[in-house]
């Protein structure tokens, strides 16, 4: 990609093309019913304020190549800022709110932001936390402003007055830095994602192209990053009112109502929050031959492998003509494969089910996907030898235009996760998995979570597969206890909530299931969780780390003769 880009040249676009479309309907309180209020905005408002606002931002400092912490929840102002921190040049940092205090300070104190855009919550919490104090200059607060002084919404349009009027864009190159996302931190501290501006016009193009998205179409997207293709392919954006810190707790007769209510053709969720709606649609007797979410066209659910029965609980919800996709990727590279649940239902679940992994199906055709040998060493370049033949599990790379190429200010981490080959950056996902015959990729596991056993290697996902099969269990989760190279595996159980089977009679028939296998017939050792440690940003991922710790303590006090809890 050569000349300029800038994703928000495709919001100008679209204002330009459809001014009366609307762009967003935003929650803004109650109605006298009871429900949720909700105030619409067209593409001609949106494009409009964000241009006053990257005027205003470039005018008090804010421009080309700054870096800016961004804290303000989903709505009219935070879409707003987005595409005017864009169209001004600037960067913005975009991270979880909900990752934790001692992680927020250390990520911004990396990032060293510049310029701070918050509410006033965010702004009270930086100024008594002490976040990016040794960086920031600029304030800039959404709301009202108190004694920490800077710019407001309001001086930023003032100041776009004084500076000019009508469109504004920065001459952006496709290699300048866009923004700088921070991953989930799921398997430890979170990263700082580097995004050029040519990943997102590449990701806007392969998600329209691979999912047949279309201008005009209205979303209702649960992960508010997601979100923020919307613009960018034209759509109109349906704001759940919802934490979006906490999307497993998302309310699903809220959801229903308002994907009726405007009549949603997509929705984007984590499998946490399908699992939600979908447990909800049987508590209400939701059937496809009637289904409560008859408008919508698509699902997409990414952030973690979807469970099969989450999905035949969704299909209720949904017409007969809808799909429901599960993509496979990472925030350093999205989408890298992509897969259907009927595929998933008829074909790859029952083999999930047998300890093979979880497909996430064939490589989208922009992608070069190899799998190399498992090593946790740093691996300089990319050679023909390092990868495996087919059927074997290692670790899964990609080679494609959402390929991002380093980490911000983290050296050591940017050359363990990405190789150079032929000048280009590959990017080691980190994932186990393997290529099947028809050349599909199956998710083994993360490579920070196999256990190593003095019988050999075992992958979290092939081992889980087989547990979560039994009817009262929910999911399952495989740690390793001891040794590094000589653990203990040891498997956690969380159960439905209907669960009736005593824990004893349940480890039984678990066993009975680990014995049908190879990989899992020497498995014996089960512990009992009331609800497994998840990530912040889709409730999704499994905490296995914090789950050693625990297996750890748990073991030692059943060793030590105290009673453990079951």
């Amino acid at each position: 990609m050569t000349g300029l880009a800038n994703i928000a040249a495709a919001l100008s676009a679209r204002a330009v093309e459809a001014p009366d479309a609307l762009a967003l309907h935003v929650p803004v309180g109650r109605e006298p019913d009871g429900r949720r209020r909700y105030v619409a905005y067209d593409y001609r408002t949106l494009d409009g304020e964000s241009d006053r606002l990257a005027r205003g931002l470039d005018a008090v400092g804010v421009g080309k190549g700054v870096r800016v912490a961004l804290m303000v929840p989903p709505g009219f102002e935070f879409f707003a800022l987005v595409f005017a921190l864009f169209k001004a040049g600037a960067v913005p940092v975009m991270l979880d709110p909900g990752i934790g205090r001692h992680h927020l300070k250390a990520c911004l104190a990396e990032a060293e932001p510049a310029a701070f855009i918050g509410v006033p919550k965010a702004h009270l919490a930086r100024v008594v936390l002490g976040w990016a104090k040794a960086s920031v200059r600029t304030l800039v607060t959404v709301g009202r402003r108190y004694l920490w002084g800077g710019h407001t919404l309001e001086s930023l349009r003032e100041a776009a007055e004084r500076a000019g009027s009508g469109p504004f864009l920065a001459a952006t190159a496709p290699d300048d830095v866009a923004a700088i996302l921070f991953t989930s931190g799921s398997t430890g501290t979170p990263k700082g994602v580097v995004y050029r501006h040519r990943h997102f016009v590449e990701q806007v193009a392969l998600i329209r192209a691979t999912y047949g998205i279309e201008p005009g179409e209205i979303d209702l997207p649960t992960f508010p990053l997601f979100g923020l293709f919307d613009p960018a392919l034209g759509m109109t954006t349906v704001v759940p009112d919802m934490d979006f810190t906490r999307p497993a707790r998302l309310d699903p007769a809220h959801f229903l109502e308002v994907a009726q209510r405007f009549g949603a053709t997509s929705c984007f969720g984590s499998p946490a929050v399908l699992d939600t709606l979908s447990r909800h649609g049987v508590a209400i007797g939701a059937s496809s031959t009637a289904p409560v979410l008859a408008t919508l066209r698509r699902v997409i659910s990414a952030g973690a492998p979807v469970p099969g029965a989450v999905l035949e609980r969704m299909r209720a919800l949904l017409p007969e003509s809808a799909r429901i996709h599960t993509p496979y990727g990472a925030t350093e590279c999205l989408p890298v494969a992509t897969i259907a649940c009927d595929t998933i239902l008829g074909e790859t679940w029952a083999k999930t089910r047998e300890g093979a992994g979880v497909c996430v199906g064939a490589p989208l055709p922009a992608n070069d996907v190899r799998v190399i040998r498992i090593d946790d060493a740093r691996l300089e370049a990319w050679s023909d030898e390092l990868e495996v033949p087919r059927g074997t599990v290692g670790e899964i790379t990609v080679l494609g235009p959402t390929t991002t190429d380093a980490y911000f200010e983290r050296e050591d981490a940017t050359r363990l996760a990405k190789l150079d080959h032929g000048g280009r950056a590959r990017h080691r996902m980190g994932d186990l998995g393997y290529l099947d015959p028809e050349g599909r990729l199956w998710f083994c596991g993360r490579k920070a979570h196999r256990v190593r056993t003095a019988q050999g290697e075992l992958y979290t996902a092939q081992v889980e597969g087989v547990f979560d099969a039994h009817p009262e269990v929910r999911r399952s989760a495989l740690v390793g206890v001891g040794p590094k190279e000589r653990a203990r595996p040891v498997v956690w159980i969380e159960r439905e909530p209907h669960a009736r089977t005593a824990w004893p009679k349940l480890e039984e028939e678990l066993r009975d299931l680990g014995a049908k296998h190879a990989h899992t017939r020497a498995l014996d050792t089960f512990l009992a969780h009331p609800g497994f440690p998840v990530d912040i940003r889709h409730n999704a991922k499994i905490g296995y780390e914090a789950l050693t710790r625990e297996a750890e303590r748990r073991l030692g006090r059943l060793a030590s003769g105290t009673r453990g809890v079951t």
